[in-house]
């Protein structure tokens, strides 16, 4: 079911709600770390962004450990689990012998036991679409894959470029990215502000997100203000699969807002797709999945 605190707090694990100055230290700090740093041979990552690039790059067969909420590639449901964010298990990871830690920018108690340990730790920070394959490039080289990663991130670009340039004279619909509500009720909705790299995926993928105006990435959503609002079209995006019967529910729930020109219309979606929730290299596949689902396509 979609509720708030499962998309939400799925949002924090990944990574996507951060701010510019926990960027720039990231940045900062990851530069330091890659500087005459060789290749490590057993990685570990809490981040399932990082994990999805790690592979990507060629480098999954160095991954010995990864979060709870990895799920991609397929091959990582073989490899040990390690905690997430909010519940790393260090004896665990300490245990496994990396040489690389994959960690989120707050996760500083952790990284200040594995820093005792002498383990060398890659910090992730993402905020925006461009930091999807500015990390992806980044971390590559810190695996000694920069050359693979920089071609993939460069693929990319060019197929999001691709999408924004396709759209860019076309008609932009009003559009409410709902990241988080109560199961079955129009209560609790949080939805995507004008800031962030899903507010970026959707203008890329053709569309005007109703809440650019708000700089922040999820804005607390009532009924009156999606009112005012008044999106053309209304997507719900979701890490996690949903059977038929649960989809056709959720959108029934929509009808008690019969006058909003998406529900008219009958242009509210849930997408079930961990590509659209997930910043990693599926990005650009997430960017074309919603340019279709936008534009009828």
């Amino acid at each position: 079911m979609i509720t708030r605190r499962t998309v939400l707090g799925r949002l924090i694990l990944i990574g996507s709600l951060v701010t510019p100055a926990i960027l720039a230290h990231a940045a900062s700090v990851r530069g330091r770390e890659q500087a005459g740093a060789k290749p490590p041979a057993r990685v570990i990552s809490l981040v399932p962004a990082a994990t999805e690039m790690l592979f990507a790059v060629g480098a999954g067969p160095r991954v010995v450990g990864v979060s709870s909420f990895d799920h991609f590639p397929p091959e990582v449901e073989r490899i040990e689990r390690v905690g997430a964010l909010l519940d790393p298990n260090v004896e665990r990871i300490l245990a496994l012998r990396p040489d690389l830690v994959v960690v989120y920018r707050s996760q500083t108690d952790l990284i200040a036991q594995l820093g005792r340990a002498q383990i060398a730790t890659f910090v992730y920070a993402h905020a925006g679409l461009a930091d999807v394959t500015s990390t992806l490039r980044e971390l590559g080289a810190r695996v000694g894959a920069g050359d693979r990663a920089g071609t993939l991130a460069s693929d990319i670009e060019g197929r999001i470029d691709a999408l924004r340039k396709r759209y860019a004279n076309g008609p932009r619909p009003k559009t409410l990215v709902v990241i988080g509500r109560d199961a079955l009720a129009l209560r609790g909705i949080y939805a995507s502000g004008g800031v962030g790299f899903i507010h970026d995926m959707l203008m890329a993928a053709g569309a005007d997100n109703v809440f650019a105006d708000t700089k922040r990435e999820a804005v607390q959503a009532t009924s009156e203000l999606i009112l005012a609002r008044a999106p053309e079209v209304v997507l719900e995006l979701r890490g996690d699969p949903i059977d038929a019967a649960t989809q056709a529910k959720e959108l029934q729930t929509w009808n008690a807002l019969a006058s909003v020109p998406a529900v008219r219309n009958k242009r509210v979606r849930v997408i079930a797709d961990a590509r659209t929730v997930i910043p990693g290299p599926r990005v650009a596949e997430a960017v074309e999945l919603l340019a279709g689902v936008i534009h009828g396509r």
